[in-house]
């Protein structure tokens, strides 16, 4: 790979990978003999750590919990990750680049792993619908700026 000068810009995907999966069905095979439709409830979380000055970790990780009145029928907890290469980008650039545009690359694959252990768990097939982080992270930095500003 040819290297980059330090003004030109450059973003690569190095390794995708799945770091951690958690499949739980506490309530089997019980859950299985109802007739039972749970809430879906989902949660995502997304950090990204510096391994050099221009490679860095990314991790999405999306928990899936499927309730019924009080019980926990499933819970799957996926986190998927990714090595980037990134250089040439303003320090401004850099939060969208982490918070909208890698989790867009990772959500994918974590919603893959997250319908197939579902299935292999022996539920119905889950399929997870699109999100859309560049709404979150719109509405993280208007809560954000919104608890700096004083008061009026």
């Amino acid at each position: 790979m040819p290297e980059t000068t330090k003004n030109e810009r450059s973003f690569v995907i190095q390794r995708l990978y799945t770091k951690d999966v958690s499949f739980e069905s506490p309530h089997s095979p019980q859950i299985f003999l109802e007739d039972t439709q749970p809430e879906i409830q989902v949660n995502l979380n997304n950090t990204a750590n510096p391994l050099d000055e221009n490679h860095h970790e990314a991790v999405l990780t999306l928990q899936v919990e499927g309730r019924h009145q009080e019980k926990t029928l499933f819970l799957i907890e996926v986190h998927q990750a990714g090595i980037f290469l990134v250089s040439g980008f303003q320090k401004e650039e850099m939060p969208p680049l982490f918070n909208i545009g890698i989790p867009n690359i990772l959500f994918p694959y974590a919603r893959e792993t997250v319908s197939d252990l579902a299935m292999r768990g022996g539920l119905p097939q889950l399929i997870l619908q699109p999100i859309n982080f560049e709404a979150m992270y719109a509405q993280k930095m208007a809560s954000a700026w919104q608890s700096t500003t004083p008061e009026s």
